[in-house]
């Protein structure tokens, strides 16, 4: 039986190399580029209305970051976890215990030989396939439950090529299947509350946000059997920015990308690679067998998107550094200025909101807490209760819950397969955008042409 770890070694990392600045490669800016054709008898997704279901049945691949997934998945009850799937027995075991403990039946198993989700496809108890495997994995999933009839629910980043994110778009819009990233981020506090004041109008004209992962995973890259096997071969391959979209997403939401405007072109820097290097030759984990790896990611990444409004988004990665966590989630528009870890706000005119602190400060503890109040997201208020103790803080299940509720009632959901593209786009552009000298470098229009004709995301409930 294949292992896990024979698995992630024999599983092709995607070539983001000097190779796709030839016929693989996005154009330099700002020239526009042909977009590809849309396929024959292919239709947008962006308005898609599926049939309504009484119960959501979900099927789970990859049972250890699956399994905050599976947890939200059991916390409404119009859906019900049908299949669970990995290569480790015990994960499965795990899986099943869940959802035995919370429903008193059990799920199928599908558990052994790396093609054993494939079984997937063929099944009739499964609407939504939730794909949390490596991500080379995503898009080969996703694309096989979707031409299946099933619903894509895949976790970050949904692809790491181009070609993945336009092959995402071709097969959602030819199979009229939702495929959605579960970017679970846009879903916490303090990105609902942003979001929520944009559409009530508190930032003005929206100019410019700032997004990052930045998050110290020096020990998790050399934790054996774990995600950091294969994320760690990444950071022998590719300069760039590796994990875009837990910051970039909720900027993109906020600005309404692919909904009335769109990411145009990428400047990328990096700095050094030398963090990760020296933490291994420091601590000599796993008695020194990664002596001769060679590493090749700046420590840190720092990426200027520029819209087609003419707005800017700093996007930055850095998990080699000693510094706590931070996503930055910055936004700043003409009626005031957000800035997070810690949450701060700034005000053009606090009076209009009873307040009294004027933009030279950020607001006081009590007047943000009244602000944080009053323009509280309703999609919280609902389902905070229903997310007590679930996973990121909750964020996990208000983001399944919510996603589950629109393929539920036949609705789009908040983000669509256009979303999960120009966001993990950011991957390959940013390590072309290094590679050829910090040159810009065109972000496709995944929509064709689409987002002119629509409006954000409005406040959902």
């Amino acid at each position: 039986m294949t292992t896990r770890r024979d698995f992630f070694r024999k599983a092709a990392l995607p070539t983001l190399g000097f190779s796709l600045l030839g016929a693989n490669a996005a154009p330099a800016a700002p020239g526009a580029a042909p977009l590809p054709a849309r396929m024959a008898g292919a239709k947008p997704v962006h308005d898609l209305k599926t049939k309504r279901l009484e119960k959501v049945r979900v099927a789970v691949i990859g049972l250890s970051r699956g399994m905050a997934l599976l947890d939200g998945a059991q916390r409404s009850d119009f859906s019900e976890v049908t299949v669970v799937c990995d290569l480790r027995k015990d994960r499965c075991a795990n899986a099943v215990n869940a959802v035995k403990k919370k429903r008193g039946v059990e799920p199928a198993v599908i558990c052994g030989g790396q093609d054993a989700w494939q079984d997937i496809a063929k099944r009739d108890d499964v609407d939504v396939v939730v794909i949390a495997t490596p991500w080379e994995l995503h898009v080969p999933m996703a694309v096989a439950m979707m031409k299946a009839g099933k619903h894509a629910f895949v976790e970050v980043s949904a692809a790491v090529t181009l070609k993945e994110c336009w092959e995402l778009v071709d097969t959602s819009e030819r199979t009229q299947r939702h495929c959605v990233m579960m970017e679970n981020c846009c879903y916490g506090e303090s990105e609902l509350l942003v979001l929520n004041m944009v559409r009530e109008g508190v930032f003005g004209e929206i100019t410019h946000g700032e997004a990052a992962y930045i998050h110290d995973l020096r020990g998790m890259l050399f934790a054996l059997g774990t995600e950091g096997d294969w994320r760690r071969e990444y950071h022998k391959k590719y300069d760039g920015n590796l994990y875009p979209t837990h910051g970039l997403g909720p900027v993109a939401q906020y600005m309404g990308i692919n909904r009335g405007d769109r990411f145009k072109f990428i400047v990328s820097v990096s700095s050094p690679e030398i963090g990760l290097t020296k933490w291994r030759d420091d601590k000599k984990p796993n008695g020194g067998k990664h002596a001769t790896e060679k590493y090749v990611t700046g420590d840190m990444n720092t990426s200027i998107i520029k819209t087609e409004m003419g707005r800017t988004i700093m996007v930055q990665h850095d998990i080699i550094s000693p510094r706590p966590y931070s996503r930055i989630n910055m936004l700043s528009g003409t009626g005031g200025t957000f800035v997070g870890y810690p949450d701060r706000m700034a005000l053009d005119d606090p009076g209009k909101y009873g307040l009294k602190t004027g933009s030279h400060e950020w607001l006081p503890a009590g007047e943000l807490a009244t602000l944080r109040e009053k323009f509280k997201h309703p999609l919280l208020k609902r389902l905070e209760s229903s997310a007590k103790g679930g996973g990121h803080g909750g964020m996990d299940v208000v983001m399944m819950i919510r996603h589950l509720e629109c393929i539920r009632n036949g609705e789009p959901p908040d983000s669509t397969v256009y979303d999960a593209a120009a966001w993990s786009s950011i991957l390959q552009l940013s390590t072309q955008s290094v590679a050829a000298g910090s040159q810009p470098m065109e972000i496709p229009d995944f929509t064709r042409g689409v987002w002119k004709g629509l409006k954000p995301l409005p406040i959902v409930s």
